[in-house]
């Protein structure tokens, strides 16, 4: 009997890394789903990863790495603002996280490598890649050059390969995949903030709100999210 190929996935909890989990299973892997404890504001994401993980039948590690300490993205420094209006185009938000894809996926192909997965399957879309210098297509084909070069496996010629789905997807895209996939879409937490709910108001809730409205299933949007969509019509 043949066993069943592995794959690592970088699981934020967030409606895009979910729906890349899924994925992942539905290309035939047993996944492994890794999540990292990084001094991020809040740790509701980590909650909902594993939630995710435990529906999508997958294993689920979360690894402590604490680059927040260094400050510089109002994702980890209390003393910067959350944005609540969108950021212009081009510009790099202020929750960009200075280093955290590089720290992860290299941490990814490390336990990548130890357990023999084929493949790190990534999150990153083309909304990203409008604003994160880390989610951009020829970053990640610099990485995998790199990869190949610093591994074991990778210089044997197999070491894993790095593989974002979403890279050229809409949003909206996203969320209807994510439905043809069944991803527990209410679970999933891509909120900047903590709190027992959704702010509504930060990028990535405005996004991912647009989305879900545009995409035909307004119930599952922030409140805020919803009353907007309604004001805009």
């Amino acid at each position: 009997m043949t066993e069943q190929p592995r794959a690592v996935v970088l699981l934020s909890g967030g409606l895009d890394s979910s729906t890349v989990l899924a994925l992942a299973r539905e290309d035939g892997y047993a996944c492994t789903a890794l999540s990292f404890r990084y001094g991020q504001r809040h740790t509701v994401e980590l909650e909902r990863a594993a939630e995710v993980a435990r529906r999508l039948g997958a294993e689920h590690r979360v690894v402590d790495l604490n680059i927040g300490a260094f400050g510089g993205s109002a994702l980890t420094d209390a003393n910067l603002e959350v944005p609540t209006t969108a950021t212009p185009a081009g510009v790099i938000p202020p929750t960009y996280v200075p280093g955290r894809n590089t720290v992860f996926i290299a941490v990814g192909l490390s336990l990548a490598e130890a357990i023999g997965a084929e493949r790190i399957y990534l999150g990153i879309n083309a909304v990203d890649y409008s604003g994160y210098p880390d989610c951009r297509p020829e970053y990640l084909a610099a990485f995998q050059t790199l990869a190949d070069l610093a591994s074991k496996a990778g210089v044997e010629g197999r070491g894993a390969k790095l593989t974002a789905p979403l890279v050229t997807l809409s949003k909206v895209d996203i969320v209807r995949t994510a439905l043809r996939l069944g991803v527990p879409i209410a679970l999933t937490w891509s909120c900047y903030q903590g709190g027992s709910e959704p702010c509504g108001v930060c990028d990535a809730c405005r996004i991912r709100d647009t989305a879900l409205i545009e995409a035909g299933v307004p119930e599952l949007a922030t409140p805020h999210g919803r009353a907007a969509g309604s004001a805009s019509r």
